[in-house]
């Protein structure tokens, strides 16, 4: 019996061996700790995360176990022993977990005895061919259960230990790769789910993306920073893209007449991270299109010479920007620049279009003349493999075989002819996914769970869809809402920026689910962080908790007046009365 990985046991016990033998080859020759690589500190190789850290030490200040993990061996250089665990059916132990996440392999244990495998998606664009190979090697390899993520992304779950180093090299095989994916990097490149097809948009922010996507994976000194770090390309059109609950966001705006030359620029964002309370700030400079991977280059060199390495809490580019300032931040940012970028304060500048909300679901006309795309409501983000690589086909057949993942976890059919549009709406509807959905469900986010993450407290997923099935048969809404739920403070699912946040954690002497109920959250022009109205709700209570909130808002909002609106005029004390 193979156990899938097509070796007799013979073979995988001379396989682990060989391997082993390899690596403990290896160590002999060039010491503990080595690769076969020359150490990157070495001259003529210089390792900035290397000086970072010594910085620290020479403080006196203890790094953090993932930093001394890094700085014991790099973790793109344990590939021998990832064929050796996986000719042995193993999963890693210690700090080779937080190693393996580097290549987008993150064991799940004690949720899932299993390994969750991140994908890099650049804007969150592939084709049907790569979907539909995404979608095998989720049934050949893994659970068959494909999420797309809060960035335009995919996982797969389910991934034995044997199966490791062949998913990786099925995912390379398609074209794309889960480097980086994980851990202390640049996590995957998100950009306006409409680029390209957007008749609103000032720019198609798509050949960006894949610019800085294609530097990063090129640079491995961008890789192991201190802490992750997000970034997005907003082409100011119909539909956002959240850029500034990112550590860096890109925004394309016009100046006003006469207050610069005319044309698209990019004004940069810094230091977003909604989950510690801060949207991203005015950098106060005006990039162009060929200036913006630069720039992010710049400000990541500047994240590893000053990020903490010594709490992980506060290992974020805001924390940075809180010690240091942004004016002494841009000044380290333009040491690191090959130009100079033309300043301009944000007011110089013509305000952005508003976001649509749910612009990203149901059929629209594109700006190619008779051509729309049909956004797909996919139920919390989760997908089987055999829709996946339906909805592939049906991209390929009716279309231009492309698909776009959204930061919604939904996912967008785009370059359909008119005349094919009923046809694209009957194959869906028939796969139980809708182009046309409530008010509730358009923007319904939810991390992975506790069914497969072992920080959630409570599982989210399948109780985000409990709360829309009661509130959809409840609370006739006329204007969109989002509900995000997480199920741990790290806030995967950004509650502080949804309508209505959703934080889990355990209740009670019982310590059974529930939710910490936030309210008046949103990005872009709704700008603002949510506010906790209600602490610490059993998971039974909170679908006639929110019933009755959203009753409230229908009951005594202005003519017109959005939820994020209503809730912001009004005192907690006063929203508490309301929804009593």
């Amino acid at each position: 019996m193979d156990n899938g990985t097509g070796l007799s046991q013979e073979q995988k016990q001379y396989l682990e061996a060989f391997l082993s033998g390899v690596a403990a080859r290896q160590g002999a020759v060039l010491g503990p700790g080595s690769s076969a690589h020359a150490p990157a500190d070495e001259p003529g190789a210089p390792d900035p995360h290397r000086a970072a850290q010594d910085r620290f030490i020479a403080q006196g200040k203890t790094l953090v176990p993932e930093e001394r993990a890094k700085r014991e061996r790099h973790p793109f250089e344990i590939w021998d022993d990832m064929n050796a665990n996986a000719a042995a059916g193993r999963f890693p132990k210690g700090l080779d977990v937080f190693r393996h996440k580097f290549f987008g392999l993150f064991y799940s244990a004690p949720a899932e005895d299993a390994f969750m495998c991140r994908l890099r998606i650049p804007h969150g664009i592939l084709s049907a061919h790569q979907a539909r190979g995404v979608a095998d090697i989720a049934r050949k390899f893994g659970a068959g259960t494909i999420d797309i993520t809060t960035r335009a992304n995919l996982q797969l779950r389910g991934v034995g230990a044997q199966s490791a180093i062949a998913v990786l090299t099925a995912v390379q095989d398609l074209g794309l790769t889960s480097r980086g994916a994980g851990a202390d990097n640049v996590r995957n490149i998100t950009g306006s789910p409409l680029a390209g097809i957007d008749a609103h948009e000032l720019v198609d922010t798509r050949p960006l993306a894949r610019a800085l996507h294609h530097h990063i994976l090129n640079h491995r000194e961008l890789y192991g920073l201190p802490r992750k770090f997000n970034i997005a390309f907003d082409g100011g059109g119909a539909a956002g893209v959240l850029a500034d609950t990112n550590d860096i966001g890109f925004a394309a705006v016009e100046p006003a007449p006469g207050a610069a030359p005319s044309g698209v620029y990019f004004r940069m964002l810094l230091g977003g991270i909604t989950g510690h309370g801060d949207f991203g700030r005015d950098a106060g400079i005006l990039l162009t299109q060929e200036q913006c991977v630069a720039a992010a280059v710049a400000v990541l060199r500047v994240f590893i010479a000053h990020g903490d390495r010594t709490d992980r809490k506060r290992a974020r580019l805001k924390y940075v920007l809180d010690a240091m300032g942004m004016e002494k931040v841009m000044a380290e940012v333009a040491r690191e620049l090959p130009f100079a970028p033309l300043r301009l304060p944000p007011e110089a500048c013509l305000p952005r279009r508003p976001v649509e909300k749910h612009g990203h679901i149901g059929i629209h006309a594109q700006k190619q003349p008779g051509f729309s795309y049909i956004g797909v409501a996919v139920p919390v983000g989760r997908l089987d493999a055999a829709k996946l690589g339906a909805l592939a086909d049906i991209a390929e057949e009716l279309g231009s075989g492309t698909l776009r993942l959204t930061v919604w976890q939904n996912l967008i059919l785009s370059d359909i002819p008119e005349a094919r549009l009923e046809a694209g709406r009957l194959r869906l509807a028939a796969l139980g996914l809708a182009s046309e959905t409530s008010f509730v469900r358009g923007a319904l986010v939810a991390c992975t769970g506790n069914t497969g993450c072992k920080f959630s407290a409570t599982d989210t997923k399948g109780q985000a869809l409990i709360i829309a099935d009661y509130l959809d048969n409840r609370v006739a809404l006329d204007q969109p809402i989002n509900i995000h739920l997480t199920g741990c403070p790290n806030s995967c699912a950004q509650v502080h920026v949804g309508d209505i946040g959703l934080l889990g954690l355990k209740v009670g002497d019982d310590m059974v689910e529930g939710y910490t109920i936030l309210v008046g959250g949103g990005a872009g022009e709704e700008r603002g962080l949510a506010r906790e109205i209600f602490a610490k709700v059993p998971m039974p209570e909170v679908p006639h908790r929110l019933e009755r909130v959203l009753k409230a808002y229908l009951a005594h909002r202005n003519a017109g007046e959005s939820f994020a609106d209503f809730t912001r005029r009004h005192s907690l004390d006063e929203l508490k009365s309301l929804f009593a």
